[in-house]
Order: C-alpha cells, then sequence, then structure tokens
C-alpha cells in the first residue's frame, strides 16, 4: 500500500451514493472507482463524482487496497468473501450477512488474513452516542424508539434488520452484559416483511431493555433513554444531544388540606461534537487499517447482534 489506501464502492444505490460522496473527501484514502450491477447507473454516479465506473467486481479488487460494501442485504457475505478472499479490508453495509454462519465465516476469514472487517453501524459514530460510552456508569432500564415513514426502497429486509439492528448493537455495546431473556412482538402493516417491531432484553447483569421499531410511522423519531445509577439520560440522535437529569432534593409538604411532593433536580446539556456520522465511520476504517485505531466493536459482537436479530425474528414469526 502506498501513502493512501485506495478504495473502491461496491453497490452505489441511495445508501451507495452517500458512502462515496464521503469517501471523496477522505484526506489518507483515495476513491479509485465504484461498480453497480446496473451499469447505467454506475456510470451516472461515476460521472457525478468525477471516479472511475468498473464493469466487474474482480476488475475493481486489481485496484483498491479496501472496499465499502453497500449492496442488498442477500448479497453481502457473497461480496464480502470475495473481497476478504482477495485480500482486501472491507466495510460492509449492516447487517453483516444473512446468517449468523454467513457472519461466522467473514469474521474467522478476517481474522485468518489480518484484514479489518468493520460492519456500517452507522449509529457509533453520532456524535451522542460517542459522548454517552462517556457517561453511563450502571445503566438499569433503557428505552429505545426508532419509527419513520415506509420507505419504499426497503424491500429485502423488514425493520428489525433494516432499522432496529442499529439499536440493538447500541444497546449490546452499553450493557455489556450477556441477554438472559428475550421477547419479542411484531406485525406486516405495508409490505411482506415485519413493519413493526417492539422487544423486551434482559441482562445478567439486571438491567432491562425496551427497543422499538417503526417503518410505518409518520413521523422521524429516534430517541434513547436511560435509567442510570445516578441519572436519567436522554439522548436525541437527529439533533444529536444529550440532556442528564440528576435528582438534588425532593420533599413532602403537609397542609391541613393537601400532601405536595416537590423534586429539585439538575438537567446538564452535553456538549457534543458534531459531525457526519458516515464520514466519521470511513475515517475510523481507514484509520484502522493504517494501524492508527482500534475498532469500534470487534467481530464476535457483531455475530452477537445478528444472533439476537434473528431470535427476534423467529418469534415474531411464531406469533
Amino acid at each position: 500500500m502506498g501513502e493512501k489506501i485506495n478504495l473502491g464502492i461496491i453497490g452505489v444505490g441511495h445508501m451507495g451514493q452517500y458512502h462515496v460522496n464521503v469517501a471523496r473527501q477522505l484526506s489518507e484514502a483515495k476513491l479509485v472507482g465504484i461498480y453497480d450491477a446496473d451499469p447505467e447507473r454506475g456510470k451516472v454516479i461515476a460521472e457525478k463524482y468525477e471516479t472511475r465506473f468498473f464493469h466487474g467486481i474482480n476488475d475493481l479488487l486489481k485496484e483498491v487496497d479496501a472496499v465499502v460494501i453497500a449492496a442488498p442485504t442477500f448479497l453481502h457475505h457473497q461480496i464480502s468473501k470475495e473481497a476478504l478472499q482477495a485480500g482486501k479490508h472491507v466495510l460492509v453495509e449492516k447487517p453483516i450477512a444473512e446468517s449468523v454462519e454467513q457472519a461466522k465465516e467473514l469474521v474467522s476469514l478476517s481474522q485468518k488474513n489480518n484484514l479489518i472487517l468493520q460492519v456500517g453501524h452507522v449509529e457509533r459514530f453520532n456524535g451522542a452516542i460517542l459522548e454517552l460510552g462517556k457517561i453511563v456508569e450502571s445503566p438499569m432500564l433503557v428505552e429505545s424508539r426508532r419509527l419513520a415513514p415506509f420507505n419504499t426502497r426497503i424491500r429485502d429486509v423488514g425493520v428489525v434488520l433494516d432499522m432496529m439492528i442499529h439499536d440493538i448493537d447500541i444497546v449490546l455495546n452499553l450493557v455489556k452484559s450477556d441477554v438472559i431473556g428475550l421477547s419479542a412482538m411484531g406485525a406486516k402493516i405495508v409490505s411482506n416483511h415485519e413493519d413493526i417491531a417492539s422487544v423486551i432484553l434482559k441482562f445478567k447483569n439486571g438491567c432491562i431493555a425496551s427497543i422499538n421499531a417503526s417503518r410505518n410511522t409518520q413521523s422521524k423519531i429516534r430517541t434513547l433513554n436511560i435509567t442510570d445509577k445516578n441519572a436519567y439520560i436522554q439522548l436525541d440522535f437527529t439533533d444529536q444531544e444529550i440532556e442528564l437529569h440528576r435528582q438534588a432534593t425532593s420533599n413532602t409538604q403537609m397542609s391541613s388540606n393537601e400532601i405536595r411532593y416537590r423534586q429539585e433536580s439538575i438537567v446538564e446539556k452535553i456538549f457534543v461534537h458534531k459531525d457526519n456520522p458516515l464520514k466519521q465511520e470511513h475515517e475510523h476504517f481507514i484509520n484502522c487499517i493504517l494501524g492508527k485505531a482500534q475498532p469500534h466493536v470487534e467481530g464476535e459482537t457483531d455475530i452477537k447482534t445478528l444472533e439476537i436479530a434473528h431470535t427476534i425474528l423467529e418469534q415474531i414469526s411464531k406469533g
């Protein structure tokens, strides 16, 4: 490898186009080119972002050190395996693969070949989430809501693998304890997959997490509320903001007619460095390749996230 990492993008649909735009801005990587199964779209995107269109994945792999894979979910395993076997570092969009077995194979292959395999959980790089890890000490109750209107471009997976998987990943990395209980319900509303889902996770350390997701809600809501040992934390993904509530004093006042309870609390607004999470995800990927950073989450954790997602899907399918 030269001074800069030669980078390629595979799949330039809705999400892939964002990856192309971000890749062009990286200081320590050079966007060599792109590939897409639709040559006409591929050529249009290549011209728009002033890069090269490759007619085959193998042709692109010969020219790069690393690839970003933003193809449909059912192709994640096949393309990632091909890239890893060719000795290329991989950043693949979530979920890592369709099945847990496929995920395990990719993680094993990356470890065997000493390659970086990063999964595109972009919310890990949301400024508020990066700060949250410094604040949370002993979470007791976690409440997650990720709601949005239906998007017709997502057809191959339901709300669990499309949206909720972000929050499963975040909660697992926040609580840092084994899941010992899981209850899930869901329903199809506007597609052939589950469009709403509600999940309760119980952890070995006693923490309970409630995770709710919908892609049939007429407003976009992405929040995370945490009851910690000494504080109540409210996080808004969209605004990248955190509020910390701490109890100051509380007392009960009694009069002849009524009992009044008064609680005073201190509210802190945490400063969050706001940046483009996708750009930060790319920069982290490149820094890991260069040995300047360690992956935020190891491959085994990505496998666990997918295992829980599939357990949720199994419970929903059983009704």
